[in-house]
């Protein structure tokens, strides 16, 4: 037998590819990676307050995939700082402890056993996981509460409910932001994980606050880029429960005409991303945490997904010019 004899015979079925189709199939990654300098050039050095919450919190794949976000971020050049509650899981130790959780104006009524309950709930479960989540990529996460180094200061809420001034216990309201710490850790290259806990004002006592406020008074006071707020559905919806359209921009005082008429579980959500474009944050966003990477996406994609609320000052909304030239459109 002569040795053309003994060579295998290839189809091009069975060739191997060439470079060109092996570099090709690489060639939508290349794409996303394009797409995103521009926003990664955009946000160097930002800083960014995302609230964790909702259904991210509960659902293992989401937790792991929202601390892979955050740390993208942080070695995207961001400093993120991360900012919590713990709704679901302050509900099932009430429960276990046979204490009744109850809302009004979509905020947890709050009992002196309630306040011990939600402490070593926010601080000693929700906050170590994350923080452990977090750090499974390096050496950044590093927790705190409000009460420590006096960062989150409050008086005791008031909520009104129709006209009236509402007991609702140990529920705070902000007085004062303090972001040495927060600073110091940002600029130490760490991720802050704060939660949602305030020391009084006026005695010992600690106080219950809104995760949703909490993020947004550290969002203004640290002049972040923007605020992010996961929860649990797409955005705002433009005529909830008649459309499920969701409104993809609107001003401080589009947002502001349409607060009477939210859910009350939106409303906190949408007064912190009100507060926030009011006092510096140049964007407040409300986000689908129900998808995984909603933070990249939302970052660093043209299309971005949720609601983004912007000041009314024109110069605010409008691109700067290092930014893409994509801005969403008003509603």
């Amino acid at each position: 037998m002569s040795s053309d004899e003994t060579k295998p015979v290839m189809s091009d079925e069975t060739k191997p590819a060439s470079g060109a189709t092996r570099k090709h199939t690489a060639l939508p990654k290349a794409q996303i990676l394009i797409e995103a300098l521009p926003w990664i050039t955009r946000h160097q050095g930002k800083t960014v307050v995302i609230k964790f919450g909702g259904n991210a919190m509960v659902d293992e794949e989401l937790k792991a995939a929202f601390a892979q976000d955050v740390v993208f971020l942080r070695h995207a050049g961001l400093r993120p700082v991360v900012v919590h509650g713990g709704g679901p899981q302050i509900n099932a130790q009430l429960d276990k402890e046979g204490l009744v959780s109850e809302f009004r104006a979509g905020l947890r009524v709050t009992t002196p056993e309630a306040m011990d309950v939600v402490r070593m709930v926010l601080a000693g479960q929700v906050q170590r996981e994350l923080v452990g989540l977090l750090n499974q990529h390096g050496p950044l996460a590093i927790g705190l509460t409000g009460e420590d180094a006096h960062t989150i200061t409050a008086t005791k809420h008031f909520p009104r409910i129709e006209g009236e001034l509402v007991d609702i216990g140990r529920v705070g309201e902000i007085t004062a932001i303090d972001t040495g710490a927060i600073e110091t850790l940002l600029d130490d290259g760490r991720i802050p994980v704060v939660s949602s806990i305030a020391r009084s004002a006026d005695d010992d006592h600690v106080y219950n606050v809104n995760a949703d406020t909490a993020a947004a008074a550290l969002a203004a006071a640290l002049g972040a880029e923007t605020l992010m707020v996961l929860t649990d559905v797409e955005g705002l919806y433009e005529d909830w429960p008649h459309s499920d359209e969701v409104i993809s921009r609107l001003t401080a005082n589009q947002l502001e005409k349409l607060l009477p008429e939210l859910a009350s579980g939106m409303v906190p959500k949408m007064e912190g991303c009100l507060h926030a474009v009011r006092n510096g944050v140049r964007t407040a966003r409300v986000i689908d945490g129900r998808v995984q990477h909603s933070i990249l996406l939302e970052i660093f994609t043209d299309e971005g997904i949720g609601t983004m609320v912007v000041d009314d000052d024109p110069r605010a909304a409008a691109p700067a010019a290092a930014e893409p030239a994509t801005e969403r459109q008003n509603p």
